[in-house]
C-alpha cells in the first residue's frame, strides 16, 4: 500500500519512516508531491490530524496519513498543546519553544512538571472519506529543569521519561520509537491500515 505521509517535519519523517519499516506500507513525504501546506485551524489534534490528511488526500490524488501531536504541560493548563510548534510564534524554531516552555516553569519544582507528549494520525482513503481512521499515543513524563541530549527534535530534551532518568533526546532513537506517543499511535494506524487492505 502506498499512502502520501502529510507532514514537511524532517524529525516526524524520519520517526515514521523507522516505524513503517517492514510493514509494507510505503510513503511519499507530501513536499515530493508538491503538496502545500495548510493552516493548522483546528482547535484539537484530531481535528489538525484530518485536515492535514485531508489537504495531501485531495493534493495527491492518493490516500494520506497524518499526525499531530504536540506537548501538554499540566502546570499551563495543558499548553502549549495544539500550539507545540509555533509556542514561541509561528515562526519559532525548537530552541525558541524548549526556551519559552523553560521560562514559563521557572522556578517549580520536578513534582509539579508533570506533563505528556499526544500523536493523534488520521488516515483517509479520499478526501470526502466519511470514516476517517484515528489512533492515538500517550506519553507520560515530566519537564526537565534544562535541556539535555542532541536526538529527537521539538521538545525532546526537555522531556524526562519516567523509569529512564533520561529525556526524550537522550534516548537511542529504537527506544524512543518504541516508548513515544508516535510510535504507540503508528503501531495501532499499521495493524488498522493492513485490516483495510
Amino acid at each position: 500500500m502506498e499512502i502520501v505521509l502529510a507532514t514537511d517535519n524532517a524529525g516526524k519523517l524520519g520517526e515514521i519512516s523507522a516505524l513503517l519499516a517492514g510493514s509494507g506500507i510505503t510513503f511519499l513525504a507530501q513536499g515530493a508531491l508538491d503538496v502545500p501546506t495548510v493552516e493548522e485551524t483546528g482547535h484539537t489534534f484530531i481535528e489538525n490530524a484530518i485536515l492535514k490528511a485531508r489537504n495531501a488526500a485531495t493534493y495527491a490524488a492518493r490516500p494520506a496519513l497524518a499526525d499531530d501531536s504536540g506537548l501538554e504541560v499540566d502546570a499551563l493548563g495543558g499548553a502549549p498543546g495544539v500550539r507545540s510548534a509555533r509556542y514561541a510564534g509561528n515562526s519559532a524554531s525548537d530552541t525558541d519553544n524548549v526556551a519559552r516552555l523553560l521560562k514559563e516553569l521557572t522556578d517549580l519544582p520536578p513534582a509539579q512538571r508533570s506533563a505528556r507528549f499526544q500523536c493523534v494520525m488520521a488516515w483517509l482513503r479520499h478526501p470526502d472519506d466519511p470514516a476517517p481512521v484515528i489512533c492515538q499515543g500517550t506519553w507520560e513524563g515530566h519537564i526537565a529543569l534544562a535541556a539535555r541530549g542532541s536526538n529527537g527534535f521539538g521538545y525532546d530534551p526537555v522531556f524526562v521519561v519516567p523509569g529512564e532518568g533520561r529525556t526524550a533526546a537522550e534516548l537511542e532513537a529504537g527506544v524512543k520509537n518504541r516508548l513515544s506517543h508516535r510510535g504507540l499511535a503508528l503501531r495501532q494506524m499499521v495493524a488498522c491500515l493492513h485490516s483495510h487492505q
